[in-house]
């Protein structure tokens, strides 16, 4: 196997270990839309682990940018198409009521039907608009 295939693997094991070690001690789901959500409400109870859990992810984002500056890409859309991807990404997780890493990470692993329901549902609509972008030219 090729040294990605090892970043990959290792990413994930990070990734599970973080939202074992959320669970363990602080009882709450490593679901980042709620962490964002609660963490910018002017009514936030339990801010403390909510930005450690951010200063987390954007200390891990520097260090594998470090360690394997392959790993971290420029996206090939135009800023405005990011930036509209990212709104309409947030509404979805307020329909669905969690992000990929609630449901997909946390949620499968609790054997959750909502959220097996939710991944299912966030693969296929992916997958459909990966297929629609490239049938119009667009970013391969």
């Amino acid at each position: 196997m090729t040294t990605d295939y090892w970043i990959a693997a290792g990413g994930g094991a990070v990734i599970g270990l973080a939202a074992t070690l959320l669970w363990v001690t602080v009882g709450r789901v490593a679901g980042i839309s709620g962490v964002w959500g609660e963490l910018l409400s002017p009514a936030a109870r339990d801010r403390g682990w909510r930005v450690a859990f951010v200063l987390g992810m954007v200390v891990a984002g520097v260090v594998a940018a470090a360690v394997a500056p392959s790993s971290v890409t420029r996206s090939p859309a135009p800023l405005g198409v990011v930036a509209i991807a990212g709104l309409l990404v947030g509404f979805g997780t307020r329909l669905g009521t969690g992000c990929t890493s609630g449901h997909g990470v946390c949620g499968l692993s609790r054997f959750s039907r909502r959220s097996l329901v939710a991944v299912m549902t966030f693969m296929l609509t992916g997958g459909i608009t990966v297929a629609i972008v490239r049938m119009a030219g667009g970013w391969s």
